[in-house]
């Protein structure tokens, strides 16, 4: 049998030459310049999404279907827990070396190079993206119809839709929404049969989503769905509302298909619910859209929100209680001990105000500076298709 001395031993014969070493480092920092340097010409991105990127988004979407389960969430979670390892070794490493400061180098350098090589090839699978011509601009949405008046009779429309359909979905005795995770994450490939129909840049197929093993992380962060470039999964928070889980479904679907823009994703997302002629999905897409739609209009037009509002069934009413009494709840961490409860609590606050703070900071680096425009770009894009369909 081979011994573990005869592995190190092994180990210790082969030497690595020194050229390779150097090529291994300054690879990642060289793809990742490029990147940087071309992101700007939009042709060229364009060329490498549609030639390049998309592709291999597609394919590891493919391989990573085959698992029931998050490959993300393993490959964080791994990354998470070698890293701690790695680190407590080093820490063991050097304390007892008197040359701890060279020996600390060669630790860090192998785990840069690491992280560079993830960032770089994040950046050439989905970046790019965020360099080409985004969504609207491909189908040629203006924003010419964006006024306070259209704003307020899109929204009409939406509250009338959400109402009749608020009355048809499944509902407990105390007009709860009551449906069924796995039927949502079942019929979800097919909730873009229709949208592709009226954009065929939505074509693509598509893979049954995630359920989320560490939702309750994504819940105190604020988040409903994460989708990742390198594994092609559409992650989903499962502790999240259910009511509004095809519409977070479909909006992470939406990425799948190349949607790059959050806003755009969102407009997608309910457009593709909303003409899917499935009532869950349909329920969820004109709740989700009102939502987006009342935000906007409470600021533009009180009185006309007021009326909309009181227009409003009382099974919609309970679906938005339920909805902020939810997120409410993840803001705050109860224990039944005072200063324990105070101190998650606002550990919790910290951590959520700082994936924003870096979600935020991530978008603006890559040009995707948010609400730029009136009502911002779901609500536009959704004003402008209602008016004119």
């Amino acid at each position: 049998m081979i011994s573990l001395n005869m592995l190190r031993k092994a180990r210790a014969r082969i030497k690595i030459p020194r050229a390779v070493i150097v090529v291994v480092c300054i690879l990642p920092v060289v793809l990742t310049g490029l990147f940087y340097l071309l992101r700007h010409n939009s042709g060229i991105m364009s060329h490498i999404e549609d030639n390049f990127s998309g592709t291999a988004r597609r394919f590891l979407g493919l391989l990573s279907s085959v698992f029931p389960f998050s490959v993300t969430e393993v490959l964080i979670a791994a990354a998470i827990i070698l890293l701690i390892c790695y680190i407590v070794k080093t820490i063991m490493i050097t304390r007892r070396n008197p040359g701890k400061w060279k020996i600390l180098g060669k630790r860090i350098l192998p785990v840069a190079v690491i992280a560079l090589y993830g960032w770089g090839l994040f950046c050439w699978l989905w970046n790019v993206g965020y360099h080409t011509p985004g969504f609207a601009e491909n189908n040629g949405f203006r924003g010419h119809n964006v006024t306070q008046h259209n704003l307020a009779e899109v929204t009409r429309f939406f509250a009338d839709k959400a109402n009749e359909l608020s009355r048809l979905v499944d509902r407990d005795d105390e007009s709860r929404y009551v449906g069924n995770r796995r039927i949502v994450f079942a019929e979800s490939k097919g909730v873009y049969r229709n949208a592709a129909a009226l954009f065929p840049c939505l074509e693509g197929r598509l893979y049954r989503p995630k359920p989320m093993v560490f939702s309750w992380v994504m819940s105190r962060t604020g988040y409903t769905g994460m989708y990742m470039a390198l594994t092609g999964e559409a992650n989903i928070n499962v502790k999240a509302p259910l009511f509004l889980m095809p519409v977070t479904v479909s909006h992470e679907h939406a990425h799948q298909l190349g949607v790059f823009a959050e806003d755009e994703a969102s407009f997608v997302g309910i457009l593709a619910c909303v003409t899917s002629g499935n009532l869950v999905f349909e329920y969820a897409g004109y709740l989700s859209g009102l939502m987006h739609l009342m935000n906007a209009l409470s600021v533009e037009d009180v009185e006309t929100w007021l009326e909309i509002y009181n227009s409003l069934s009382e099974e919609i009413l309970q679906d938005w209680r339920d909805n902020r009494e939810f997120w409410q709840a993840q803001k705050k961490v109860v224990t039944g001990i005072k200063f324990l409860d105070d101190a998650l609590t606002s550990v919790t606050r910290v951590v959520s105000d700082t994936v924003d703070t870096v979600y935020d900071g991530y978008l603006k680096s890559q040009d995707q500076e948010l609400g730029i425009r009136s009502y911002g770009a779901c609500v536009d894009l959704l004003v402008e298709y209602f008016t004119i369909n």
